[in-house]
């Protein structure tokens, strides 16, 4: 497989064309967004964490019937995927009160929630992501009512394999951040990533954060979170 010409930068990962035009190489760099851009900076080795967790996590996916556009671990950083359109929607599940959440609705952060939740975004940072509902989604054509239900389907099968997954782990799934896309065929699958970029990661017993929040709220200490999850993950 052949490497071919930048397709895409984005916040934390670049996409390459290959020869097959079905595949892409998608490449994770240690750039650090928080604050839908505003904040930018580096987490060293998290690039390599990322890519590593992502794929991981996605081949256990896939024995649980959950679609990816996983093909192939390339190196450290580098990945083959399938190529897709991706759906506009960020789709959020959430376990326990934080971040937005708990500002949104006045609950203190860390407050277990009585059923695990959905939420929707609007894909446009020019707008902020807004958060948008079902009807929403119908109306601005982002989705089929059919897609819908399938991104809803999908997103709480994640859910309920990583929180098992993680637990066993030591680790507290708190909430998450997913996209999908459509293959040439329509196929809705799992896209983007999985890691602590896009999760929140508490440690069972102290309630440490392992995750972006340590970057995004000036923590300190969010290299070693990382290390401390790829080490829990895959025993290194």
């Amino acid at each position: 497989m052949k490497k071919g010409n930048l397709l895409y930068e984005g916040k934390a990962k670049k996409v390459f064309e290959t020869d097959d035009p079905n595949i892409l190489i998608v490449d994770y760099t240690d750039n650090a967004t928080a604050l839908n851009g505003l904040k930018k900076g580096t987490i060293v080795g998290k690039g390599a964490i990322n890519n590593r967790m992502t794929n991981h996590m996605m081949r256990l996916l896939e024995q649980k019937g959950v679609p990816t556009h996983y093909v192939e671990e390339l190196s450290d950083r580098e990945t083959a995927v399938k190529r897709v359109s991706i759906v506009p929607l960020e789709v959020i599940i959430r376990n326990i009160a934080a971040g937005s959440f708990s500002k949104r609705y006045g609950v203190e952060e860390g407050t277990p929630l009585k059923i695990s939740t959905i939420e929707f975004s609007y894909k446009d940072d020019a707008l902020g992501d807004p958060l948008i509902n079902d009807y929403h989604a119908l109306a601005l054509g982002l989705c089929t009512e059919e897609e819908l239900n399938t991104i809803k389907k999908y997103a709480f099968a994640v859910n309920d394999m990583m929180k098992e997954y993680l637990l066993n782990l030591g680790i507290i799934l708190v909430d998450f951040k997913l996209e999908v896309g459509r293959l040439a065929d329509g196929t809705i699958v799992l896209a983007d990533e999985i890691s602590p970029d896009t999760c929140r990661f508490w440690d069972k017993d102290t309630m440490q954060k392992l995750d972006k929040d340590r970057f995004r709220r000036d923590m300190g200490g969010a290299e070693d979170a990382y290390q401390e999850v790829m080490k829990r993950l895959m025993g290194e």
